[in-house]
């Protein structure tokens, strides 16, 4: 395993852990903390920071973890749909990130992009899951779920990620430079 691959690893690792303690001190504040999309920022982050395939692993392992340490989110269907929403969001950054001109502004499409294919996949993966269950998933649940209640949490993103990747890169951190 050479240096780059081991950074990645140890960065991968670094960034699921803020996956699962972030929401421990959010969760202290009910539906707002919930609202917040704690989980989210981090995998966004690490898909920037070390590339699509280490952001996959953060986004679809985190909720899991979380669900097994903590109860939160239970693991079916919510824990298992944010996997694949979260594996989305960390892969689209990362592939985006590398794709588009290194040019501080890209990072915003990469983000909203990202953010937009995520919340897409959290809607097919809870269509299935949450029909798996006999439940229907309608529309409304997932405007509601993908937009309307995250409003929050979207603001937050698009506010502090994009400072923490422009950040990291001017400081030398970000490993997935084309």
């Amino acid at each position: 395993m050479n240096k780059t691959s081991t950074r990645k690893l140890v960065l991968t690792g670094l960034f699921i852990a803020l996956g699962i303690i972030l929401p421990y001190f959010t969760g202290r504040i009910g539906e707002l903390g919930r609202a917040l999309l704690p989980m989210h920022i981090p995998v966004l982050i690490a898909g920037f920071v070390c590339g699509g395939p280490y952001g996959l692993v953060v986004g679809f392992v985190t909720p899991i973890l979380n669900s097994v340490i903590s109860g939160m989110p239970p693991m079916f269907p919510y824990a298992v749909t944010m996997s694949f929403e979260l594996a989305a969001y960390g892969l689209m950054t990362g592939i985006l990130y590398k794709l588009f001109p290194k040019k501080d502004v890209f990072v915003y499409p990469a983000l909203l992009i990202s953010m937009l294919v995520g919340r897409i996949v959290w809607g097919i993966a809870s269509l299935f899951f949450i029909g798996l269950s006999g439940d229907a998933f309608t529309w409304q649940m997932f405007i509601g779920g993908a937009f309307l209640n995250a409003i929050p949490g979207i603001i937050i993103q698009i506010i502090i990620i994009p400072i923490i990747v422009i950040a990291l890169k001017r400081a030398g951190f970000i490993e997935n430079e084309g």
